[in-house]
């Protein structure tokens, strides 16, 4: 049986009738709205992205975070703010990502929060740039129970790599890697899914076959290729591949460069899934990368109260009546990652 299909029967398995029952809820609450043009909201989140922090050791270029252009505080997330929204949500939501921005591991409480998790029968995942998967960690990593690790890995030699993952060091990387594989093999687990990912840009375009090997010879579950996300595009810019399948732009006839996808006027994520910031602010999804679309604050809030709130119904109802209106959606393309 393949790496993939055992994942995702890991991840059926999550599916208890509680929360089979809310995602088909939230389906069709997302139909009725599509249909209707008006936001009815069924349910609860099948999927929920959680903020371990907001600090990161890397300064990649197309990121808030790394280039320490945050309008919004840098922090932590707390142990017992996290459990408290566990508890709430944990008999719904049956995809928990530790991740929105910065690098999950510099949380010295990071791993008793996935472990929290998953004893709550959850799936968890987070993303890394696998600078902190010493031996230790990598160990604490695999008995957290932790179901999926996307590691990122933008080049095959340091000299790519590091034209991307500014500050970053390949062979820490790749040490990381070999110990979550052999921490599985000694603990006899299944899981953590291991994923390379590489976000494909100008620089490194030439290496793809070349990680694909890598992987191979590292012993990760599998390799995904996702397209970078870039600010400023319309004149053209250094890291937008020449490979026109792991690019989100194309260029026109005067020069000028778009976003290839379509903006129809609905967003599947704004009834299926959310973002939690560190510090408690509920935003819409991933591109609000600095939270300047504040929903709520769980700090003052429960979950379910605000799921259902005024902010999140307008939110919504824009998004429904005009998304290329809305700044954090001219930027977007969902389905970005290339499955090989």
């Amino acid at each position: 049986m393949s790496s993939r299909i055992t994942d995702g029967l890991n991840f059926l398995s999550k599916l208890t009738p509680g929360r089979m029952l809310n995602a088909l809820k939230v389906l069709s609450s997302f139909y009725v709205s599509k249909l209707s043009k008006r936001p009815v909201q069924w349910g609860l989140p099948v999927s929920v992205s959680i903020e371990p922090t907001t600090s990161c050791n890397l300064r990649c270029p197309e990121c808030p975070s790394g280039k320490r252009e945050f309008t919004r505080p840098t922090g932590m997330l707390q142990n017992d703010f996290f459990r408290s929204t566990i508890d709430e949500l944990h008999k719904k939501v049956a995809y928990l990502i530790f991740y929105f921005q910065g690098e999950p591991y510099l949380n010295p409480k990071f791993l008793e929060m996935v472990a929290y998790a998953s004893g709550k029968g959850i799936y968890t995942a987070t993303s890394t740039n696998a600078h902190y998967l010493n031996d230790a960690n990598a160990k604490k990593t695999v008995e957290s129970g932790l179901d999926r690790l996307i590691i990122s890995i933008d080049g095959t030699t340091q000299e790519t790599y590091e034209q991307y993952r500014i500050g970053g060091d390949l062979k820490k990387v790749l040490e990381g890697a070999e110990n979550i594989i052999r921490w599985k093999k000694e603990l006899k687990s299944k899981t953590p899914h291991v994923i390379f990912q590489f976000l494909v840009v100008k620089p490194n375009e030439h290496q793809i076959e070349e990680v694909k090997a890598l992987a191979k010879r590292t012993g990760v579950n599998e390799v995904r290729f996702k397209t970078a996300q870039i600010y400023d595009f319309e004149n053209g810019n250094p890291l937008i591949p020449t490979i026109g399948k792991y690019s989100r732009y194309k260029q026109d006839e005067n020069g000028k460069y778009g976003i290839k996808n379509q903006l129809l006027d609905h967003c599947w994520k704004l009834w299926h899934s959310t973002v939690i910031t560190w510090d408690g602010l509920v935003v819409p999804c991933c591109f609000d990368k600095d939270a300047t679309h504040q929903l709520g604050d769980l700090k003052n809030t429960s979950f379910t109260e605000l799921w259902q709130g005024n902010a999140y119904t307008n939110f919504r109802a824009s998004v429904l009546r005009s998304r290329s209106e809305i700044e954090i959606c001219k930027n977007c393309t969902e389905g970005t990652k290339v499955f090989t």
